[in-house]
């Protein structure tokens, strides 16, 4: 391996030198002699087809190199292009992220599933309210009762043995309605 080259498997310039001059050396494994006479040739291959298929690839190997240097320039590219439309990766995600919910909303699967909910809702609204109304009316009728009817009366008789007459609101002098020392509120 030359000094400088780039070893990263994943990187646009594997098998170029790192300082991008694009020197498309051939893997050693291509090169001419690396696969020439030492490796048996596969049954049914005669030489000059094994030599044609050994340029072909070198050929192929050499595109893909290309290639990947091409796209390393392109995305450069596209860096810089965002950099100076004030694109950051931030935004980018942000708008990404903005598409996507408004993916997700316009979805068969979110619509179905707000309708669903809707309902669900709607129902639970009519329930609680029936609700309601059954008790509001189960308490009306318990205080129309002559049983509640009975014990409001017992009470109430037992307010007027402890307060006694004033007890019923009706004052029986100026006095008893104004509060004084002997007489206070409470």
């Amino acid at each position: 391996m030359e000094p400088g080259q780039d070893i990263n498997l994943n990187s646009p310039n594997k098998a170029v030198g790192v300082d991008g001059a694009g020197s498309l050396d051939m893997p050693a494994h291509v090169e001419g002699g690396a696969m020439g006479s030492s490796n048996p040739l596969p049954p049914g291959l005669t030489e000059e087809e094994a030599e044609e298929l050994r340029t072909e690839l070198a050929k192929v190997e050499d595109e893909i190199i290309t290639l990947r240097q091409v796209l390393a320039a392109k995305e450069r590219h596209s860096t810089e292009l965002k950099r100076k439309l004030g694109l950051s990766p931030l935004v980018e995600l942000k708008q990404n992220l903005s598409k996507t919910l408004q993916d997700v909303q316009t979805s068969n699967a979110y619509k179905k599933t707000q309708e669903t909910l809707s309902q669900a809702g709607q129902k639970t609204t009519a329930a609680l309210s029936t609700m309601s109304t059954a008790i509001r009316k189960g308490l009306g009728d318990m205080r129309n009762s002559a049983t509640f009817k009975s014990f409001e009366d017992k009470m109430g008789n037992l307010k007027y043995k402890v307060v006694g007459p004033k007890g019923n609101g009706e004052a029986t002098s100026e006095t008893e309605t104004t509060p004084t020392q002997e007489n206070p509120p409470f």
